[in-house]
């Protein structure tokens, strides 16, 4: 089983409010029952995350979301020997609005090895990098180990 991460469900600025609020729920609940509500929202926003995991053995892979960061969703979906796999840019921007009317944006770039139907449709992201040369090395590994083709990155 091979278990990758790829995004904070909520983003950088989500997740950063949700383990606030869960610290919070922390203190607050040697004083008040409502401090569990602050917990259990902190932990649902500061820890959820989304990645895929794959079955080498069975042929396999599984989109999820990790609700809480442990519980984890999603359904599997066989491996067939006609798909591809190949590296794609993946640029997401995060924004966020503060109460004086300015706008925070967090342009995070990444290098995705997605996983392709025969018809190179994109079906699901498998892994996620910084680096375009680990992201090589990486489609490599998952070619020979899932035994698919491979779309060249241009």
């Amino acid at each position: 089983m091979i278990i990758n991460k790829l995004d904070k469900s909520f983003g950088p600025s989500g997740s950063i409010a949700g383990v606030f609020l869960f610290i919070s729920g922390i203190i607050i609940i040697f004083f008040s029952f409502s401090g569990l509500f602050l917990i259990l929202f902190g932990a649902f926003w500061g820890f959820s995350t989304s990645g895929t995991i794959i079955d080498v053995e069975n042929s396999k892979i599984k989109f999820s979301n990790n609700l809480f960061g442990f519980w984890v969703t999603g359904q599997w979906f066989d491996i067939e020997p006609d798909m591809k796999i190949g590296i794609k840019v993946l640029t997401k921007v995060w924004r966020t609005f503060s109460q004086s009317n300015r706008t925070l944006e967090i342009t995070v770039k990444n290098f995705g090895i997605m996983l392709y139907r025969a018809d190179n449709k994109e079906i699901m992201p498998i892994m996620k990098t910084k680096s375009l040369d680990k992201a090589k090395i990486e489609l490599d590994r998952l070619s020979q180990l899932l035994k698919l083709d491979v779309i060249k990155y241009s």
